[in-house]
């Protein structure tokens, strides 16, 4: 039977045609903007990118290792993935191709602990540019490079603590010298210039004889200790304000005739340092948690990427079990005070 041929089927022709007029004019006009309504919604809801990657100063650093446990932890507990890049020296610019290759693979956040405040500004920012959000921790960069600085305490109080213990081992008087990482490494340098405030407001029979750099490698820090005890014959203490340079320092003086001569403090790790203390070579040293404080700085970065803070002053997140923190000037986070370890609480610890 021949459609067009009776009633119902001309009916049916008419429909169609009037339904195919429909169409083509949802196509050619209103149906942009469901179209565009769609694509809002489906991007609104969208899963946030929680790729979140880690780039320390150099890897195969016992510190490092440690903090990017607390973020692997952190991350996973946000549900997104976790990744740890970074060279294999702390250089300036050591980091600049990896946060470049970041910046492709368009990851959610770079979590850095800056070798130079200022050689990796201009990846930085290109990553910003390009949606990632960065957040700094340990050490930093300018601030105009990041959205977030997450700071492991305040940088008078890493400056007095390490006075105070080195003052106290040596009768606050005598030479001492500092062994440091490398001679552009921000956090360090804040340090020691603190020290330096510190030493002439309140221990002026101490004298800062000698500042060398170990650039967080363990040899070349040993070998600056060697040199240190040989260029000063009446030094009586050494602070070296980085977990490398303490250990690789109190290596040195352990099998040395400069044992429970020369005083050692610094910044190290409970389990870096536990032969250390016990075997006298050390009698105090000061940190705080590095794995709280790549914890704290993974969850600073997911509440960046879920948009529950922007970085600036006054924004409050939480950090799961290490409770709420609020952005304070700069865009900075304070974990907390540092602590000091000795052979009556080390064996407490175990990182």
């Amino acid at each position: 039977m021949m459609l067009g041929k009776s009633p119902m089927g001309l009916r049916a022709v008419a429909a169609l045609a009037a339904t195919s007029l429909l169409l083509a004019a949802g196509c050619s006009s209103g149906g942009a903007a469901p179209s565009a309504s769609t694509s809002a919604t489906d991007a609104a809801s969208a899963p946030a990118n929680l790729a979140i990657t880690f780039l320390p100063k150099n890897l195969g650093n016992p510190y490092f290792d440690t903090s990017s446990k607390g973020g692997k932890a952190a991350v996973a507990e946000l549900g997104g993935t976790f990744a740890e890049v970074g060279p294999a020296k702390a250089a300036p610019d050591a980091q600049v191709q990896y946060i470049d290759t970041l910046t492709q693979q368009g990851v959610g956040a770079i979590v850095v602990s800056a070798n130079d405040k200022a050689a990796i500004c201009d990846s930085l920012n290109a990553a910003r540019e390009a949606g990632i959000k960065v957040v700094t921790f340990d050490s930093d960069t300018n601030p105009e490079c990041r959205d977030l600085y997450v700071n492991q305490a305040t940088s008078e109080g890493i400056a007095k603590v390490q006075i105070d213990i080195i003052a106290d081992q040596i009768g606050d008087a005598g030479e001492i010298a500092i062994l440091s990482a490398s001679a552009n490494a921000t956090n360090q340098n804040s340090w020691i210039e603190m020290m330096k405030t510190e030493l002439a407001a309140s221990h002026p029979n101490i004298k800062l004889v000698d500042t060398v750099y170990g650039d967080d490698d363990d040899q070349k820090s040993f070998d600056k200790t060697e040199g240190l005890l040989q260029s000063h014959p009446n030094l009586k203490g050494i602070i070296s304000p980085t977990t490398v340079g303490i250990a690789a320092a109190a290596r040195y003086l352990s099998t040395s005739k400069a044992k429970g001569k020369v005083a050692l403090t610094g910044l190290g790790t409970p389990n870096q340092m536990r032969e250390y203390v016990k075997d006298g070579t050390v009698a105090e040293f000061a940190l705080w948690n590095p794995e709280d404080l790549g914890f704290l700085a993974a969850y600073a970065a997911g509440a960046l990427i879920k948009g529950e803070i922007t970085g600036k002053e006054g924004d409050k997140f939480t950090a799961g079990k290490l409770g709420e923190y609020t952005v304070a000037a700069d865009s900075s986070i304070l974990l907390g005070e540092p602590y000091k370890f000795n052979k009556d609480n080390i064996d407490n610890f175990d990182f």
